[in-house]
């Protein structure tokens, strides 16, 4: 039997990572959904959302659900997004993308998952 989609969406929340940055602060984390990034492609304007390098800090930045216990809005413009990053800095950016890479599944569990 199938997970419904909210049992899958709430199985994910409960199982964001948090990690720890080199300034020592707490990052919880969570992976955005296909709705989470629409959004983000909205807050970011026509312009931004097809900058690649500019889109792929506010990604890692929107991950971000909380910091050190403290709950983080998700941003709503291109403001919001910026201040995010730079509250983040290099360490919480660095901490953040390498804590995604890790939980991202290989390809071999992809297929096994898939049943192939």
């Amino acid at each position: 039997m199938t997970a419904s989609p909210s049992a899958r969406v709430l199985a994910s929340a409960q199982s964001a990572p948090t990690v720890a940055d080199a300034q020592g602060r707490r990052l919880q984390l969570r992976r955005l959904t296909a709705l989470d990034k629409l959004r983000l492609f909205k807050a970011a304007g026509p312009v931004l959302a097809q900058n690649q390098p500019w889109l792929g800090m506010a990604v890692l930045a929107a991950s971000v659900v909380a910091i050190d216990d403290v709950p983080v809005p998700q941003p709503g413009n291109e403001q919001q997004i910026e201040a995010l990053v730079a509250r983040l800095g290099d360490a919480g950016v660095a901490a953040v993308a390498e804590a995604l890479m890790e939980a991202q599944p290989s390809r071999a569990e992809v297929a096994a998952a898939a049943g192939n």
